[in-house]
């Protein structure tokens, strides 16, 4: 426990000390010093940690609030640099790969794909899909119609409008993903009617930035989305909450959902990920009993990424295999 909590005083310790750093930058706007301070943040936070950030003193826990908002304007500043690099081509999806971030989105958003389509009851095949936190640079969008979702028609929302109006230039010279893609200015606490005609519902993780603006952005979606959509939501986990807001599957779970699936990545997908659905039919405390006492009441369903099942289970059975070609031989 000493050696824990030791561990955890070194973090903090660390990551204040780059708070501070990226505070006093004169800008957040891509430059080598911003560039070498946000990666020695997300070095410092993505490797397994005992931290629980959301146990942290208040002086610590106001420093991670600031620095989740450098964070989102950081990442902000990013995106519109990269999305006006990708504009200047012919054709910018064929171009994708000069964001050095590019496979963090192709990795997130074939882990959320995969969680949807093992944990929603019956699988998935949405027909209307909406993203809420769009930003300049919408590759998880791309990425799921593009890749996962062909079939469904993409509305992405963001409250800047300099955001969609980038957005839309990169899909300008596609006739199949640009034709399904569409970019709307508004606040998710305006849509009221629309999101009853989404069969899914992707949340981005800098939607509601503090816990209480995040719990009410999810209450609002339960209220108006139709009974068996789905929802996808963004969180962190450890150390990974000093770079994005925490959600508390509770706090879904009182919104009017039944929480799915909850998973923790443990390699380059910063993103936690927790997979959830509209239910009519709910137990006071927000959670029900899933298929197979999979989700029993009051707990949590964290689960191993899909692939990661798959390969394990892949490796057994090699395992097996060989194990009986031993015995023959011998």
């Amino acid at each position: 426990m000493d050696a824990q909590n030791k561990e955890v005083d070194a973090l903090v310790q660390k990551i204040t000390g780059l708070h501070a750093a990226i505070a006093k930058l004169p800008s957040l706007s891509p430059s080598p010093d911003v560039d070498a301070l946000f990666t020695d943040l997300v070095t410092a936070c993505v490797p397994p940690s005992p931290v629980d950030v959301t146990k942290l003193g208040p002086e610590a826990q106001a420093m991670r609030e600031g620095l989740i908002r450098l964070c989102s304007e950081a990442e902000g500043k990013l995106e519109a640099h990269y999305s006006d690099m990708l504009a200047a081509f012919d054709n910018p999806l064929d171009h994708l790969g000069v964001f050095p971030y590019y496979s963090n989105y192709i990795n997130l958003s074939k882990l959320e794909y995969e969680l949807l389509a093992r944990y929603v009851p019956g699988g998935i095949a949405p027909a209307r899909v909406a993203f809420i936190g769009s930003g300049p640079l919408p590759f998880s969008s791309y990425v799921l119609a593009a890749r996962h979702l062909p079939d469904a028609v993409f509305d992405n929302y963001d409250l800047c409008g300099a955001a969609n109006d980038r957005a839309s230039k990169l899909f300008r010279a596609d006739k199949d993903v640009g034709a399904r893609m569409s970019f709307h200015t508004a606040d998710v606490a305006d849509l009221t009617d629309e999101l009853a005609t989404y069969d899914v519902v992707f949340l981005a993780a800098l939607v509601g930035m503090a816990a209480e603006d995040k719990a009410k952005v999810i209450a609002h979606l339960g209220a108006h989305m139709a009974d068996g959509a789905a929802l996808v939501v963004r969180s962190a986990h450890g150390a990974r909450g000093f770079l994005y807001p925490i959600v508390d599957p509770q706090d879904i779970g009182r919104g009017g959902f039944e929480v799915l699936a909850v998973c923790h990545p443990d390699d380059d997908v910063v993103n936690s990920v927790i997979i959830a659905q509209k239910s009519s039919d709910m137990h006071a405390n927000g959670f029900r009993n899933g298929r197979g006492g999979q989700c029993a009441r009051g707990t949590v369903p964290v689960v191993s990424p899909p692939c990661r099942f798959g390969e394990m289970v892949a490796d057994v059975s090699q395992k097996r295999e060989e194990f009986a070609n031993a015995e023959v031989a011998f």
